[in-house]
C-alpha cells in the first residue's frame, strides 16, 4: 500500500554568506583555508523554530515543507549535488526549496516514509548549487528487533584516509548546520529512544569528507551523488575510500568492522 502527497510545498530563505561561518565550518572539518568547499551551504539558511514547534527528536515538527506521514524516526538516506559555481563569500544568496515527493509505503519490514527535497541556491540571479535530499521516516524503534545485517564494503580502493569522530566535533557540526536531531549529541536519547548504541555521525558529515576527497583527486567537483547504507557511531573509526570510474570516482565509507556505511560517485 502506498499513499502519495500531491500538494506542492515550497519554502524560500535568504542568507548572507558570512565568512566567519565558513571559517568556523572549515575549522570543524579540520581544514586550514577559508574558502567555501562543497556542502558549505549546509552552514547557512537556518530555520530557527521556538521550543514548542520542535518534535521530540529535536527537529522542527512536520507539517510544513515536509508533510507529516505519521512516522517519527528520521534518517538521511542520500542525495545528489550539482555545482555550477562555488558560493561567493559575503554576497546575498537565496535558497528555494520544494518537496518533490512524500510517500508512505507499507511492506514486509513495516511502514516507511520516503521524502525527496530539492534546494536551489542562487546568487546574483543564477542558480549555483542544486541539492536534492532523500529522507526516510520509520516507525519508532523496537528494542526487541534483531540487529540489522549490513553489506560488506569494497576493499579495492586506490586512495583512502581513516578518520575518527569526537563528540565535540559532532556537537559543533550540529550547531553550525543548525541540526537539532538529538541522535548526534544526546547519547541517552540516541540509545533509549532510537535504539542506537551510540551517537550517530551525521550522514552529510560523512558525505562532506567524501566530497573533499573528490575535490582533491579531481581538481574540482561538479556532480556528487551519495547513499547512506548503515550508521556510523562516535566510537567508530571510518575509512574513506575512492577508486577511478569511467567518468570520475566511485567512493565509499567503510566502518571498522568492514560494513558499508555510504556509497558515492563524483565527477
Amino acid at each position: 500500500m502506498m499513499a502519495t502527497m500531491t500538494q506542492t510545498r515550497t519554502q524560500t530563505q535568504t542568507d548572507s554568506i558570512d565568512p566567519a561561518r565558513i571559517q568556523a565550518l572549515n575549522v570543524t572539518l579540520g581544514l586550514r583555508d577559508a574558502q567555501p568547499h562543497p556542502f558549505a551551504h549546509y552552514a547557512f539558511f537556518w530555520d530557527p523554530q521556538p521550543a514548542d514547534a520542535l518534535g521530540g527528536d529535536g527537529h522542527p515538527k512536520l507539517g510544513g515543507l515536509i508533510p507529516d506521514l505519521g512516522l517519527p524516526r528520521r534518517m538521511w538516506a542520500g542525495g545528489r549535488l550539482r555545482s555550477a559555481a562555488p558560493l561567493r563569500v559575503g554576497e546575498p544568496a537565496t535558497k528555494a526549496s520544494v518537496c518533490l515527493r512524500a510517500e508512505r509505503k507499507t511492506g514486509r519490514s513495516g511502514d516507511l516514509g520516503v521524502v525527496t527535497l530539492r534546494h536551489e541556491i542562487s546568487q546574483a540571479g543564477y542558480v549555483v548549487i542544486t541539492d536534492e535530499q532523500d529522507l526516510i521516516y520509520r516507525e519508532a524503534a523496537d528494542p526487541d528487533a534483531p540487529a540489522p545485517a549490513y553489506q560488506a564494503a569494497p576493499t579495492d580502493e586506490t586512495v583512502s584516509e581513516t578518520r575518527a569522530f569526537t563528540t565535540t566535533q559532532l556537537f559543533r557540526y550540529s550547531a553550525l548546520t543548525f541540526n537539532g536531531h538529538r541522535i548526534h549529541y544526546d547519547r541517552d536519547y540516541a540509545r533509549d529512544v532510537e535504539g542506537y548504541p551510540g551517537l550517530v555521525v551525521h550522514g552529510p558529515l560523512l558525505a562532506q569528507y567524501l566530497m573533499l576527497m573528490a575535490e582533491r583527486e579531481l581538481g574540482g567537483l561538479a556532480r556528487f551523488e551519495f547513499r547512506a547504507t548503515a550508521p556510523l557511531f562516535d566510537f567508530d573509526s571510518a575509512t574513506f575510500c575512492a577508486a577511478p570510474s569511467d567518468d570520475g570516482l566511485r567512493m565509499w565509507v567503510r566502518g571498522p568492522d568492514g560494513r558499508l556505511c555510504m556509497t558515492a560517485s563524483a565527477q
